[in-house]
């Protein structure tokens, strides 16, 4: 009884030894990891910023662009992860019309801009110890906006499995592939003309694979293992169309044939091959 009672208490020693106390600079813990802060870019945002030089050295006006909403309508949704798609699109349509250069007006977050027109209406908001004048026409008009949405998002279409067993090793090694697909517009914002519509789909590839091996000795069993599991980033496929989709716009605009700055498409290292010899598509 007593040694079990000492067992207790040595495991409550333990487990108050490893209760966190704050350091001088209010952290319990110091976070791992140490990669860098990068430039969020995509295979196409090399391609944007050439066509934005061909733009500039050509000299035609530049259009005046508005992003408004582009909504996820695939409707998956995980109760404990949430939205499986990005709900941010519209803002990444935003990063890609300025690495294009095109000059753009806010419709998007139309709140702050309601509010300060809304206090200056009441002479409430004033520059300088004046109180600011509301004036016609002093705010920027778009010439077109771009609009759309995320359409498709269809798991598994096509997987592919191999298992290998050999006395107490095994293996197993798994591919898989879906996609995603984009449906973007750009619409001329006095007449409400569609000027373009592009359509978009991409292929996500992941992957699975495993070995391990056990054994017995005597009564003790012994079991290692190791796994590795990858897949492409689904966000940022959806980042990638929508550059690629914006180019596109651009190219039919300013009357840039199609080669022009094209982008080599995109390799991100090696790729799975199925069971049965075809190469999953990326």
């Amino acid at each position: 009884m007593t040694k079990r009672i000492a067992a207790i208490l040595a495991l409550l020693g333990l487990a108050a030894c490893g209760a966190p106390e704050a350091d001088v600079s209010g952290r319990y813990a110091t976070p791992i990891g140490g990669a860098p802060v990068i430039d969020n870019t995509t295979p196409y945002s090399t391609e944007l910023a050439c066509l934005r030089g061909e733009i500039d050295a050509h000299g035609q006006r530049k259009p005046r662009i508005a992003v408004g909403e582009i909504r996820d309508y695939t409707g998956k949704y995980d109760e404990t992860n949430g939205a499986k798609i990005t709900q941010g699109a519209a803002l990444m349509a935003v990063s890609g019309v300025a690495r294009l250069g095109l000059p753009m007006v806010e419709r998007l977050d139309m709140r702050v801009a309601e509010a300060e027109l809304k206090y200056a209406n009441n002479n409430l908001i004033g520059d300088d110890g004046t109180v600011r004048q509301i004036r016609a026409a002093s705010m920027q008009g778009s010439d077109y906006h771009i609009v759309g949405g995320i359409t498709e998002l269809n798991y598994n279409i096509r997987s592919t499995a191999s298992d290998a067993f050999y006395s107490r090793l095994g293996a197993r090694r798994q591919v898989y592939v879906l996609n995603i697909a984009v449906d973007l517009r750009l619409v001329d914002s006095v007449t409400l003309e569609v000027a373009d519509v592009i359509s978009y789909q991409k292929q996500i590839v992941g992957f699975e694979q495993s070995a391990g091996v056990f054994e017995f000795f005597g009564s003790n069993i012994f079991d290692i293992s190791s796994a590795e599991r990858s897949l492409e980033p689904m966000q940022l496929a959806v980042r990638a169309m929508i550059e690629k989709a914006i180019g596109e716009m651009a190219r039919t605009h300013f009357g840039l044939p199609p080669e022009l700055c094209a982008a080599e498409a995109p390799t991100a290292g090696p790729t799975p091959t199925d069971g049965a010899g075809v190469q999953a598509e990326t």
